[in-house]
């Protein structure tokens, strides 16, 4: 069955990001309750349409000129780009890292003291194709010997997702799986994509809506047959060592750090500079792997 963050039921419906409403005890353990089973949690309304709207805006710039100069982006594949950005590139950031849905999670789940280590953003153009599955990283060994999440991913849309737009495509509950046969420790045997066929779950997420996740679960972006991009919003959170930082660049100037909330400088760990420097994305094997990757046959 395919379905949705739009199918769960909202906590709150879309007011303004000051006026959100905490989540309550209970609506916090069946949240973080859900994301060690399934790896992925959905929540609708998170923010207002024209919010994002905003927000599509800043990538849109953002994705343009990454891609004006050499290691802007990054390949994921054919028609399909990564871009690392930082924080103040987007006027949305201090809403989105101190929404309190977002801190509530990764606070009960990474510990109080969670790192804010990754701003980015994936855009599957017109013509993208089925990436094969696979996970953002190999599983820490933390997570193998004590089955503990250190890091999580936030997803946040600029679009409406349609069908035809290749909609990301997760197997809940894949978090947990042994990947010591898996290429990299990121890639399944293809023998192996059956299971997670089986599994799949495609959403179609709103403007507003976000999700949380284990980026350990095992998912992949699907065949776009629009002629429209899906850019979403990638913000990277770690436990204290967890050591996602050494994969990204993430900065601030010192104009922009003053101006933060000191609740958030707490967790905004990265150097602060005088001048900004344009990111140079990080060509992974994962990059690799993806830019030669088939469809994946029905």
């Amino acid at each position: 069955m395919q379905t949705g963050v739009t199918a769960e039921k909202p906590l709150e419906v879309a007011v303004p990001v000051d006026q959100i409403a905490p989540l309550t005890a209970e609506e916090l353990a069946a949240l973080t309750e859900r994301l060690d089973e399934d790896g992925v949690i959905g929540l609708p309304g998170a923010f207002g349409r024209e919010w994002v709207a905003r927000l599509g805006e800043d990538i849109a710039t953002a994705f343009a000129e990454a891609r004006a100069r050499p290691g802007g982006a990054v390949g994921r594949g054919p028609h399909r780009y990564y871009v690392e950005v930082h924080p103040e590139q987007l006027r949305g950031f201090v809403d989105l890292a101190t929404h309190p849905w977002i801190t509530a999670v990764a606070g009960a789940v990474l510990g109080p003291d969670y790192r804010i280590v990754e701003v980015g953003f994936d855009v599957p153009l017109a013509g993208a194709v089925d990436q094969p599955w696979h996970r953002d990283f190999p599983m820490p060994e933390q997570t193998a010997r004590e089955r503990r999440l250190t890091s999580l991913a936030v997803n946040v849309t600029a679009v409406d997702t349609e069908r035809d737009m290749g909609p990301f495509e997760i197997a809940p509950g894949t978090h947990w799986d042994d990947g010591s046969a898996f290429e990299h420790g990121m890639f399944p045997p293809r023998d192996t994509y059956p299971r997670y066929r089986e599994r799949a779950v495609r959403k179609y997420p709103r403007m507003g809506d976000i999700s949380i996740r284990s980026a350990l679960t095992v998912h992949r972006g699907t065949a776009n047959h629009s002629a429209k991009s899906r850019p979403v919003l990638v913000l990277g959170l770690d436990a204290p060592g967890a050591g996602n930082d050494e994969r990204h660049d993430t900065a601030v100037s010192r104009a922009y750090w003053a101006g933060l909330p000191e609740s958030l400088r707490a967790h905004l760990v990265c150097p602060v500079v005088d001048e900004l420097t344009p990111i140079t994305q990080k060509h992974t094997i994962e990059g690799l792997v993806m830019g030669e990757a088939e469809s994946d046959p029905a």
